[in-house]
């Protein structure tokens, strides 16, 4: 079901108050504050984070959800997608089932390599984009069965990270991509001018912005993506150099009617004295609520 109104398009991701699937990326905030906090901004809904952030059975989980009068949209689903003789759809079947009892609509895959963390990612040979591009569909189609649109996660560390990338799953696949706009700039790829070029391909839109010259770090190798993002090189959206008034025009003048999740990578070192994470989310969601032309 997609949202009907731009003010109840705009969602949160647990990431955005450190919670992350990566080993040691910091300290993890418990699920009902993050839950109190997005509410708070009001935010209509939330991806669901990793494996075990959120309750695991459905009613449970539905339950966790309505207390705190948010939505679950499904969210990020890193996989295994490019190794030959590896199938990801059983994974993905016994996840679209939690999908189903709690009307989550949206999975985001990531196309990981297999290692912990975002910093650095073997070379893909022909065998192994040619497994990865057919996984992609089959996936795809398997989640439209079910009523799910699956989109790709375009990320950092990943298989699928630079403008060759995105433009080899663009041409060899036919699933549609999420925008995240933080890894596509850092991962060279200008998310604004990608949106310009193939609006109809983009079904889902990750919110954050970036310090440009910390990202540049990272393409160059200076520095690792989990020391920029310690360093602050996400930033709440319009305070960093990510041109959303553009990204914005361009998908509203295709008629985008997907989500606006924001998604600020976040790593905290403790439990936050004072407001916390929760600061920079608020900044976001008025920023982009400016450009939707919705309340504040």
């Amino acid at each position: 079901m997609t949202p009907a109104t731009t003010g109840d398009r705009i969602a949160g991701a647990p990431i955005s108050w450190g919670v992350c699937e990566v080993p040691g990326w910091g300290y993890q905030l418990p699920p009902a504050r993050v839950l109190a906090e997005m509410a708070e901004v009001g935010l209509a809904a939330t991806e669901l984070g990793p494996d075990g952030f959120l309750p695991g059975e459905p009613a449970a989980l539905a339950d966790v959800l309505s207390r705190h009068h948010l939505r679950a949209i499904g969210g990020f689903t890193p996989l295994l997608l490019h190794v030959p003789g590896h199938d990801p759809v059983p994974e993905v079947e016994k996840l679209l089932e939690t999908y189903a009892a709690t009307g989550s609509d949206v999975l985001v895959l990531s196309a990981v390599t297999g290692m912990d963390g975002y910093d650095e990612r073997p070379d893909l040979d022909v065998e192994g984009w040619r497994t990865l591009l057919a996984n992609l569909d089959r996936l795809m189609l398997l989640a439209a069965e079910r009523g799910v649109r699956a989109v790709l996660h375009p990320h950092v560390g990943t298989m699928v990270e630079t403008g060759p990338d995105v433009q080899r799953v663009l041409d060899g696949s036919s699933i549609a991509l999420c925008l995240d706009t933080g890894h596509l700039l850092i991962g060279g790829t200008d998310p604004a001018e990608l949106t310009r070029q193939v609006p109809e391909r983009i079904a889902h839109t990750h919110v954050k912005d970036v310090d440009a010259g910390l990202a540049a770090q990272v393409r160059s190798g200076m520095r690792s993506y989990t020391d920029a993002v310690r360093a602050g090189m996400y930033r709440p959206p319009g305070s960093g150099d990510v041109d959303f008034e553009s990204i914005v025009g361009h998908l509203r003048g295709h008629g985008y009617d997907g989500w606006y999740v924001l998604e600020q990578d976040t790593i905290l070192t403790e439990e936050p004295r004072g407001p916390g994470p929760v600061t920079d989310v608020r900044a976001g969601a008025d920023h982009l609520r400016s450009l939707l032309g919705g309340p504040r």
